[in-house]
């Protein structure tokens, strides 16, 4: 059953009707299964994104302008915003992707521990396993946030650029840049993501952050 801080996140965030499906899947011992919740202009594979539509490893995920979707897949829960694709990678038929490609826009993310996953972006390559992490990818740069977890984060256009991250609570962003910058890797500010959101995305596994019952930020 969900706790009552989860309950007041999943309520605020998402809507009564998101907490109240979610409630009632974890009273019944599953957890919940796809897209969780759209808002605006959001598809899978070109087909308009709607509740409960399942996404499998392979499928493509778009959301125009205004839009926004937050999807479960295997053990994994990610939020998309607005003017993003992703890709979702893995063998046809899986249940469990082993990895996402960020062609544009951006994404915040919570990943089962235990199961490793690579995450690429045009100018990154993010090996991560249990991690919470937000990505905005761009033609230029790559901005990752490791918000708890470890990852290791590698230049695309020199991999031997790389740093491995540790962090418990969002202490290490980056900004990952294209070729021909002066400096690849580089320390960046947190941004555009909440500790709530996390919060929202781990409590769709039943699971809490690793700073759960500390004050919440937002960025």
């Amino acid at each position: 059953m969900i706790d009552e801080r989860r309950r007041r996140i999943l309520s605020g965030l998402g809507g009564a009707a998101l907490y109240l499906a979610v409630q009632d899947l974890f009273a019944q011992g599953r957890t919940p299964k796809g897209v969780a919740r759209v808002r605006g202009d959001a598809s899978v594979n070109g087909v308009p994104a709607k509740r409960g539509m399942v996404v499998r490893p392979g499928d493509t995920v778009i959301t125009g302008r205004d839009g926004e979707i937050v999807f479960v897949i295997g053990k994994d829960a990610m939020l998309v915003r607005a003017e993003s694709q992703v890709e979702t990678q893995g063998a046809a038929g899986a249940l469990i992707a082993s990895g996402f490609r960020i062609v544009t826009g951006a994404i915040l993310s919570v990943f089962a521990p235990g199961e490793p996953k690579t995450l690429v972006t045009g100018t990154a390559t993010i090996g991560i396993r249990g991690t919470g992490i937000y990505i905005e990818s761009g033609a230029d740069r790559t901005y990752v946030c490791t918000c708890y977890g470890e990852a290791e984060l590698a230049s695309r256009g020199d991999p031997a650029v790389r740093e491995v991250v540790k962090t418990r609570h969002h202490e290490q962003p980056r900004y990952i840049m294209a070729t021909g910058a002066p400096q690849m890797l580089m320390s960046a500010p947190v941004i555009n993501h909440t500790d709530a959101e996390l919060a929202l995305l781990e409590g769709l596994h039943g699971r809490k952050t690793p700073f759960a019952g500390n004050k919440g930020y937002t960025y």
